[in-house]
């Protein structure tokens, strides 16, 4: 009885209190660097709200994502190395040739690739 009341009672009514004290309590002087836009590959238009975003970094991101995840796969195969035998180590092999594979594919479609990437700022004049 006693942790459930301080799992649903307690610890809610506490979090909203607090809440409630940051935004009563706490300063909200906005400067310029704190409503620019943090690395998401536009300058900011001033007086605009809306401005174009590329899909572009959504992309890398996700891939990022998925073969960061992949690489995470390795590791136990790296920690046991010693006890799963030649199967284990073909198959580690299989999985890091597919894992290259897929790599070079998107390096060839040209989703990774940044250098010939253009910002684009709309002004209406």
């Amino acid at each position: 009885m006693n942790n459930l009341f301080f799992l649903f009672i307690f610890v809610p009514i506490l979090s909203f209190i607090l809440l409630a004290l940051n935004v009563l309590l706490a300063p909200h002087k906005p400067d310029e660097a704190k409503v620019s836009a943090y690395e998401c590959g536009f300058t900011p238009i001033y007086g605009q709200t809306r401005s174009t975003f590329q899909i572009h970094f959504m992309i890398v991101a996700l891939l990022f994502l998925i073969f960061d995840l992949e690489i995470l796969l390795l590791f136990p195969l790296a920690v046991s190395l010693y006890q799963v035998s030649t199967f284990g180590f073909t198959i580690g092999i299989v999985f890091f040739i597919v894992l290259t594979i897929g790599f070079v594919l998107e390096i060839g479609s040209g989703a990774i690739s940044l250098a010939n990437f253009e910002v684009k700022i709309n002004s209406n004049k």
